[in-house]
């Protein structure tokens, strides 16, 4: 997992890692089809446009990990809609980086909170979450996803 930034390097992703983001994003999200019954929305996403978009960070060459981060200024959020980390990662703390870096990003950024869901049949994130500070804002059903709302507000970047 090194890039030539260094080994925990975050970047932007470009047009050419579309075909890896598609590729972690699947292996990430595919062990969870038949626990919660439908695809995972990030499985479904247009990931050439969230990379056109400036949306999506990536780490690792090869690419092991990414984000998908849609700032909203609008509300002082920054939205986490995806962190994908390949199974061949998993344990190396690519995960835990990639949210430390959401956190720098949103607080370059101006913005004072970081607002993430995840389908509440994956169990596992629940439990990575709320050690990470972030709190359940509330359940709810999305369509055909059953989700776990969450945030984790940052220092107020005036005061903080």
């Amino acid at each position: 997992m090194t890039t030539p930034e260094g080994p925990a390097a975050v970047r932007p992703a470009t047009a050419a890692d579309v075909p890896a983001v598609r590729a972690v994003t699947d292996a990430a999200y595919r062990p969870y089809i038949d626990r919660i019954g439908v695809v995972p929305a990030p499985m479904e996403a247009d990931h050439a446009a969230d990379v056109a978009a400036g949306f999506v960070f990536v780490t690792g060459d090869p690419v092991v990990g990414l984000l998908v981060l849609v700032p909203r200024p609008y509300e002082g959020r920054l939205l986490l809609q995806s962190v994908a980390v390949h199974p061949d990662a998993a344990g190396q703390g690519v995960g835990r980086r990639l949210l430390a870096f959401a956190e720098t990003h949103a607080r370059a950024l101006g913005l004072i909170e970081i607002q993430l869901y995840t389908n509440a049949l994956m169990r596992e994130n629940q439990k990575i979450y709320p050690r990470l500070g972030y709190e359940v804002v509330e359940r709810r059903q999305d369509g055909p996803y059953d989700r776990v709302h969450y945030r984790k507000r940052l220092a107020d970047p005036g005061n903080g």
